[in-house]
């Protein structure tokens, strides 16, 4: 199977569910976080790459100051669909790129901001030298990616979960994906090949993860990601396998309304 090729569909139902279930989930206090930290640099140009279905752009909608401008950009065209039916409440570019190839000049941004995007780009030095190309002197790359995934419990017990379902050919798209790319040193090396001379400024923060049960958390991993793609692909039956997902999260974290612990890292570095 082409892992590449899987986790990076995001297509057919996947980017509907993705915003209603993931997005409120595990995205929003992020989303809020990162908008808050571009809005403090006061720029008057931003770009956004990998915005998915627009967490972090309607953050930043609401943070920016009112003369910025905003251009959100994502390889996948259905995800930036989903985005803009739903809109934000300032004029945003929406505009399909890939981060490895971006179609707009040098030196055009003040900030370039990625939300749990870069773990997805399959050339991560090429992609931060396009960021760092695109940026102005003096700056900004600000992007998170998840910690390990046994720090992000919802999200360890989904794949461990898979793993006794499927034991010869477990669905590992979370830890080799969404949660492969958290050793800060390789992130500060892939930075420094990529040309960027000043040091990344990192910061680790925990957060809680909140589902009204544990079939709408089993529902956002299994249905809302492209696990999706692999669950379908080893022809099982996706009601099954999210059943069983659900049963898994009730077992470590009851019935009803469920929280658990999520972890991210913030990286900034300057041009």
């Amino acid at each position: 199977m082409d892992s590449f090729g899987t986790d990076t569909r995001f297509s057919g139902s996947i980017p509907e569910l993705y915003d209603s279930y993931l997005v409120p989930m595990i995205f929003e206090p992020y989303a809020a976080d990162l908008a808050k930290r571009v809005a403090l640099r006061r720029p008057s140009r931003v770009l956004e790459i990998a915005a998915g279905t627009g967490a972090v752009t309607r953050a930043m909608a609401h943070a920016l100051p009112a003369d910025a401008d905003l251009v959100a950009t994502d390889l996948s065209q259905a995800m930036l669909d989903r985005a803009m039916a739903i809109g934000t409440p300032r004029p945003v570019m929406w505009q399909q790129a890939d981060a490895s190839l971006l179609p707009f000049d040098d030196a055009s941004f003040d900030v370039v901001v990625c939300q749990f995007g870069v773990m997805f780009f399959p050339d991560k030095v090429r992609a931060f030298s396009e960021a760092r190309r695109v940026l102005r002197p003096g700056g900004a790359l600000l992007f998170n990616v998840w910690d390990r995934i046994e720090e992000n419990e919802f999200a360890n017990t989904v794949t461990a979960a898979l793993a006794r379902l499927f034991p010869e050919d477990p669905p590992l798209f979370m830890v080799r994906t969404p949660h492969g790319y958290f050793d800060l040193d390789v992130i500060s090396r892939n930075l420094t090949d990529a040309g960027f001379s000043a040091a990344p400024r990192f910061e680790t923060i925990a957060a809680r993860s909140r589902a009204a049960s544990a079939r709408v958390a089993a529902t956002a991993y299994c249905q809302g990601t492209p696990v999706r793609n692999e669950i379908e692909a080893r022809g099982a039956s996706m009601d099954n396998v999210t059943l069983a997902s659900a049963t898994a999260i009730t077992e470590r974290f009851g019935t009803g309304p469920i929280d658990g612990k999520i972890q991210a890292h913030v990286v900034v570095v300057q041009r």
